[in-house]
């Protein structure tokens, strides 16, 4: 901290961080026009998939601020176009091969992809929002312009993360979602002093001792590599030898990060969200249908075990989509490098793959507990723990520990 203070540059970087930060908290308090505001705190009180939206839009869905929407259709045009690297070749040579300059057209390409799926997010929620009577007496011109500003919203906080990751420090759209998480805190401490019960003290303990295991594991399995020997032929050119030396190559444990939790929980939100929309209508048999649809909450077991079975297919699928064993090896073979006793080639691609899916159980048996966490708490002891809690530590330890590594990273380099 004192290095961090005393280095004008980083100085200068931090100050900008907490700048956008405290822009983006102010963002969320501007409301769009129209809002019927003690149905819309009844409706998101009785709504999980709305509450959980509202954690990931920063907050700004609580008062349908003008970035209700949060980073969240970046980051789904993100995953989107990631996906697309399996299906299309042009896109996955724009990727892999074409270096800083094919990453920095791929981010165009997600910026671009952003907008209309802002709009179609953004219609979405406001035509579910109106169908509650949240938004009243809107007119036509209303509704458009309701719909510019809520992707307005959305692209001008893409613009202020990526402004974070460029003049300041760490990633910028990871720190938009995680002061949205952190600015829960306070109205969740106050709720739990106002809710204080003295004979519940044991129990508080208990969940204060099961959160420090988990940010320790979350910390150990976010931390945890398993490198692969790796050594380099030597090489003659001229009158010189190059090569000859031996380094290794890091699998992390955890390749997936968040995204597997996020994918589950998109799936398993999906019927509530049909089920809310189905509630408009009168006809009896559509009735049922939505009442059954909504039913299907976090209070159940089968929706426990379905999100534990998603949260670790989607880790193996992620991790297959973003790590390329074949591309890596082949890499390796043009370096002149090789993993000793293993041949260049097909058996390094076999091997990569094979120790990879290894450490990648382990990885996803992780990320399905910490998902379902929250959920054996509060079977166990009856208490209603936050909905989103597994998720929100994980993204929020993970957060921290690469801002850590951002910082001394500086550190270093103006040491150097």
């Amino acid at each position: 901290m004192k290095l961090v203070w005393t280095d004008t540059s980083l100085r200068k970087r931090v100050f900008f961080v907490l700048f956008i930060l405290i822009l983006f908290r102010l963002l969320s308090a501007i409301p769009i026009p129209g809002i019927d505001t003690l149905q819309l705190n009844r409706f998101l009180s009785n709504n999980q998939f709305f509450g959980i939206l509202n954690i990931f839009s920063g907050g700004g869905l609580s008062n349908l601020s003008i970035i209700m929407l949060g980073v969240g259709p970046y980051i789904t045009s993100s995953i989107i176009m990631q996906l697309l690297t399996i299906m299309v070749p042009a896109l996955k040579k724009i990727y892999h091969e074409e270096g800083e300059a094919g990453r920095k057209r791929f981010t165009q390409y997600s910026r671009l992809l952003t907008v209309p799926l802002a709009g179609l997010q953004g219609f979405a929620l406001l035509a579910i929002l109106e169908s509650q009577n949240i938004l009243v007496n809107l007119t036509a011109f209303d509704r458009v312009t309701n719909l510019i500003i809520v992707v307005a919203g959305s692209i001008l906080l893409m613009w202020l993360g990526e402004l974070v990751s460029e003049f300041g420090i760490g990633n910028g759209v990871s720190l938009i979602i995680f002061a949205g998480i952190v600015a829960t805190l306070p109205s969740q401490v106050s709720q739990l002093a106002f809710t204080f019960d003295v004979s519940q003290v044991p129990l508080y303990l208990m969940f204060m001792v099961v959160g420090v295991l988990v940010i320790a594991g979350i910390v150990l399995v976010t931390e945890a590599e398993r490198p692969i020997p790796v050594t380099y032929a030597k090489r003659v050119r001229g009158m010189k030898m190059y090569g000859g030396g031996s380094t290794y190559l890091p699998l992390r444990v955890n390749q997936a990060g968040v995204i597997p939790i996020i994918f589950a929980l998109s799936i398993l939100l999906f019927p509530q969200m049909i089920g809310t929309f189905l509630s408009r209508f009168d006809n009896v048999i559509i009735a049922k249908i939505s009442s059954l649809l909504i039913s299907f909450t976090q209070t159940s077991v089968l929706y426990a075990i379905l999100y534990f079975i998603l949260v670790f297919l989607f880790t193996y699928f992620y991790t297959a989509v973003t790590f390329d064993p074949e591309a890596l090896s082949t890499n390796l073979q043009k370096n002149g490098a090789f993993i000793p006793g293993i041949r260049p080639g097909a058996s390094t691609s076999d091997y990569i793959s094979k120790v990879l899916s290894r450490i990648t159980l382990l990885g996803a048996v992780f990320l399905g507990f910490i998902a379902v966490l929250p959920l054996i708490m509060q079977f166990a002891t009856g208490i209603a723990a936050l909905a989103l809690g597994g998720t929100s530590i994980l993204i929020v330890v993970s957060v921290v520990l690469d801002l850590m590594k951002k910082v001394d990273s500086q550190i270093s380099m103006r040491e150097y």
